[in-house]
């Protein structure tokens, strides 16, 4: 059932210097969740999150075409829930509920992808914001239509139309997780990283069955130069879902960050495990073997992510670092114009040629690590 989005700390992308390894980064990026088993428990009182049905059991002609929708739609039949949404928009034209349903049914029939910025021409998406619109200009304290129209905002890519009325959705109801993680994920993606940990982290305490409410969080804390809190909640993901991939990449990234190699490589190397076609795994699991001077590991370990991806430009300034430790310039040099070709202004890979070159005008060359 679609209900939630979740924001993910995706790939380790920055490359290692052939003099001092930096730590990697954290892309943020977002993409559809599955619920889990127990995470950590709110504090306080628990508040009722919204229900994921429109109707409301007041037995009008209105309510019974919700109640279908409802129906059809909990079943993911969605073309019977999109006209029975339908027929009570026509009964009741100024209720907002109606829209909503719509809306959420024509999304899912037509499976637009939900994460942010995943479908900014769909035209789906853009009739559903534009039923949405409308539907939170007739209900303004109608939280589920407040809490849809921000959800579309942030799959078309317009963050700032996002907040409103996300910020008014979360007022509306407290008690609701995804509202706290709507809201979260477009304040993060609005440099408001403060403001963002804080909902992220009521709605990681709302919803202890869901791991992404955890990852949520971790990624929030880690682009916010936090990365032992971001290991406590990457590790509540794991722990709820240890065989999901990116739970696990999540986990080495923030290892890496805060400078535990030893720790992050057997996550790392489970994200691979779990999922042999994902580059970028391949490519942190062979930054964490480089910073362990496994470097032998590490260039097999680049040289198959870019199997998988020619174009992850990331992948091949480690491979030319790699190759530049080892004494081999020209091959250090063969990657480094890979990556360059592929990002011309990649800060990254003019640092590393520059380091390279001053090497070689003073006559010496990288010293292999052990």
């Amino acid at each position: 059932m679609r209900w939630w989005l979740a924001l993910v700390a995706s790939t380790a992308t920055a490359a290692c210097s052939s003099a001092s390894p930096t730590p990697p980064e954290a892309a943020a990026t977002a993409a559809s969740a599955t619920p889990s088993a127990s995470a950590s428990s709110a504090t306080g009182p628990q508040l009722e999150p919204l229900p994921k049905t429109l109707a409301r059991g007041d037995g009008s002609a209105v309510d019974d075409k919700l109640k279908q929708g409802d129906d059809h739609y909990l079943a993911e039949r969605w073309s019977e829930a999109v006209r029975a949404y339908a027929a009570a928009s026509e009964l009741a034209p100024d209720d907002p509920a109606p829209y909503v349903g719509f809306a959420r049914a024509r999304l899912a029939q037509a499976g637009v992808p939900e994460g942010v910025n995943s479908a900014p021409d769909d035209p789906v998406a853009r009739d559903a914001a534009n039923k949405l619109q409308r539907a939170a200009a007739l209900g303004a304290d109608h939280a589920p239509a407040q809490l849809e129209l921000g959800r579309v905002m942030l799959v078309l890519g317009r963050i700032a139309d996002a907040l409103p009325p996300l910020e008014r959705a979360a007022r509306l109801a407290p008690g609701d997780p995804e509202a706290h993680s709507a809201l979260g994920i477009a304040q993060l993606l609005s440099r408001q990283p403060d403001a963002a940990i804080v909902s992220l982290q009521r709605a990681a305490q709302m919803d202890g069955q869901n791991a992404d409410r955890q990852v949520n969080l971790g990624t929030a804390l880690l682009q916010a130069g936090r990365p032992s809190d971001a290991i406590i909640a990457y590790e509540r993901a794991v722990a709820i879902a240890p065989e999901v991939a990116r739970y696990r990449n999540n986990l080495g990234t923030a290892y890496l960050q805060q400078g535990d190699v030893s720790s992050a490589r057997p996550h790392l190397a489970k994200a691979v495990e779990l999922d042999p076609t994902a580059a970028s795994y391949r490519n942190n699991l062979g930054f964490a073997h480089h910073l362990l001077g496994e470097r032998d590991e590490a260039i097999a370990a680049y040289e198959k992510a870019l199997e998988l991806d020619p174009k992850l430009a990331s992948a091949w300034i480690n491979l030319g670092n790699a190759h530049a430790q080892s004494g081999h310039a020209d091959r250090a040099r063969q990657a480094y114009a890979k990556a360059k070709a592929i990002d011309p202004d990649d800060p990254r890979v003019d640092a590393v040629v520059k380091e390279l070159d001053e090497l070689e005008r003073s006559g010496t060359h990288p010293t292999p690590t052990p």
